[in-house]
């Protein structure tokens, strides 16, 4: 991959999907976009530190 920064194997599928989901936002307007990512961060947890393990 020419001209791009240096691309990790173990986030290939971050990269992969925010490419196909501004590929399949194209047409939309930025509202629209925002409001399709927005609702899809329903329901989820947003924290600085992984939830799955107890803190030391």
């Amino acid at each position: 991959m020419i001209g791009t920064h240096p691309l990790s194997e173990a986030h290939l599928h971050r990269y992969t999907a925010e490419f196909d989901c501004r590929y399949n936002a194209r047409s939309m307007t930025d509202g629209e976009r925002a409001a399709v990512i927005l609702k899809g961060g329903e329901g989820r947890r947003l924290t600085y530190r992984r939830t799955d393990k107890l803190a030391a």
